[in-house]
């Protein structure tokens, strides 16, 4: 039978509450892990199956459905009940990880990576909101360090954890991997979690609105991840997508000014503090994504790092991420204010990137990782207290449109930050090589050669093709170190809101605040 959780002594939650949070961390590390087991698996699942000219949309397919249902399975969550929707999203997540275990060609795989992609929509918003229910934002500072935790773990586990599997079980168990895990969370979840129900009687679910948002969201992903690479800028499909994505969403604002039960209520961006943590957590996405994807390239191609290491080569990053997220997640926790937090953290965040793009051939790998450091210590001001604050900013009702409003603009700042990075990397590495090569520079496939590969080179091409990643890379961290200014900018308006509940009352103790029905 359900009953109301004990009141729980300052600073102590119940038991199963404690459980609920186990669960819900290995549900993270499933939405955080997959792609990174999945990467370093893909050579060995294109030589089998081939498909080298569709490999992009085996990635492309799960990030346009993880994108495109983020709200809507946020939304799902407000009005059908939290736990229903979360686990509903997590077996939608492990069939599509099953399938694409024992996809027989590649277009089976981006299928059912897609299938797998829908599911990974609800897991962050579902383990934001349901710890947005469960614990009150005085509170919830002190679970920053833990999910910072799960998020170094699959960063620098996910590759090595990959490689292994595959090495050894073959690359479907990379899929198939995901299925224990899943378990143990779905087991976990249905027998301690138990939320009040909603009110379904009213219930009117905003189609038209979730069309709109998924056209315009699937346009803006494909135009970043298409942009510059598979179709020039300029090109006709590029702008009919832009022009397409740009009609979709203004008809999507029109659509939820008017209807009963918008998908994302546009009175949440009333809040100052909302709109300036959607867009922090935007700019955090573009820088952080970045970053992660040009570190190990420029460590590989110009410091001569092993590409099987590459989790380990951001560990100074990853470890100060998860440090000081710990530490600000308990600074917040026994003293309520959290203001400070976003302005130290886009002060540190433009110092690392502008450190980071002074790195040339010459850098040593100690000097590399202090810099990451830097950078990882402005991240971990941000990345959970963009959600914390976001939460504290919105009424019990909306707390599921706004974790995946949060969740959503990461992302897109992560689509973002990839594609026009990217595009400038490879851009200024392409104009380097010809400078320093001529007309041997087209023999060199950009970005693609490891360590090994470079070792085999002549010493003048070995030479030119560090120095032109090298300058992409200062080409790529400049505009990171803009775009951080932007967020720093942005946190002088946040306004220092009091967090609810748990606030100290007038004899000096924790007040108990209202936990959900947990068993």
């Amino acid at each position: 039978m359900e009953k109301a959780a004990a009141p729980a002594k300052p600073g102590k939650q119940p038991r199963s509450v404690r459980v609920v949070l186990l669960a819900l961390m290995i549900a993270m590390l499933l939405a955080m892990l997959d792609n990174m087991i999945v990467g370093t698996a893909m050579p060995t699942i294109v030589g089998e199956l081939g498909g080298l000219e569709h490999l992009s949309w085996v990635v492309t397919a799960y990030t346009l459905a993880t994108a495109a249902s983020t709200p809507i399975w946020g939304k799902l969550g407000d009005l059908y009940g939290r736990k229903g929707v979360f686990l509903t999203s997590i077996v939608v997540f492990l069939i599509g990880s099953v399938l694409s275990g024992m996809a027989q060609d590649m277009g089976q795989l981006i299928g059912f990576r897609a299938i797998q992609g829908l599911g990974a929509g609800g897991l962050m918003v579902g383990v934001m909101a349901i710890i947005g229910d469960l614990i009150p934002p005085r509170e919830r500072g002190k679970y920053q360090g833990m999910m910072a935790g799960v998020m170094a773990l699959a960063m620098i586990g996910g590759p090595l954890v990959g490689g292994t599997i595959t090495d050894h079980l073959g690359w479907r168990w990379s899929f198939y991997i995901n299925l224990p895990l899943g378990a143990v969370a779905l087991i976990m979840i249905t027998a301690v979690l138990h939320l009040a129900p909603k009110d379904r009687s009213k219930v009117k679910v905003d189609y038209l609105g979730a069309a709109l948002l998924t056209v315009g969201i699937t346009s803006i992903v494909l135009v970043t991840t298409w942009g510059g690479t598979e179709y020039a800028w300029s090109s006709a499909l590029i702008m009919e997508l832009i022009a397409l994505g740009v009609v979709a969403l203004i008809g999507f604002v029109v659509v939820q000014m008017k209807t009963a039960e918008p998908i994302m209520p546009l009175h949440i961006f009333r809040s100052r503090n909302f709109t300036m943590m959607s867009l922090i957590g935007f700019l955090t996405g573009f820088v952080m994504f970045g970053a992660t994807l040009f570190l190990p390239l420029y460590q590989q191609a110009v410091q001569g790092a092993s590409a099987t290491n590459s989790g380990l080569l951001l560990l100074p990053m990853l470890l100060a991420m998860m440090v000081v997220s710990l530490i600000a997640g308990r600074v917040t926790t026994s003293t309520g204010k959290y203001k400070i937090f976003p302005i130290m953290g886009g002060a540190l965040m433009v110092v690392g990137l502008y450190l980071m793009s002074t790195m040339d051939v010459s850098t040593t790998r100690l000097t590399s990782g202090i810099y990451m450091a830097v950078l990882g210590a402005g991240m971990g001001f941000l990345m959970q207290i963009t959600m914390l604050v976001a939460q504290n900013s919105v009424e019990m009702k909306d707390m599921g449109v706004a974790s995946s409003s949060t969740t959503l603009f990461r992302t897109l700042g992560s689509s973002f930050g990839v594609a026009l990075m990217g595009a400038l990397f490879n851009s200024r590495v392409q104009d380097e090589m010809v400078s320093r090569a001529g007309g041997k520079a087209s023999s060199l496939a950009s970005a693609q050669l490891d360590a090994k590969s470079l070792a085999k080179l002549p010493d003048v091409m070995r030479e030119a093709y560090q120095h032109a990643v090298a300058a992409g890379t200062h080409a790529s961290f400049t505009l990171g170190a803009a775009i951080g200014l932007v967020a720093f900018v942005a946190a002088w308006f946040v306004k220092e809101i009091p967090l609810r509940g748990a606030a100290p009352t007038a004899d000096g103790k924790a007040a108990a605040a209202p936990l959900p029905l947990v068993e």
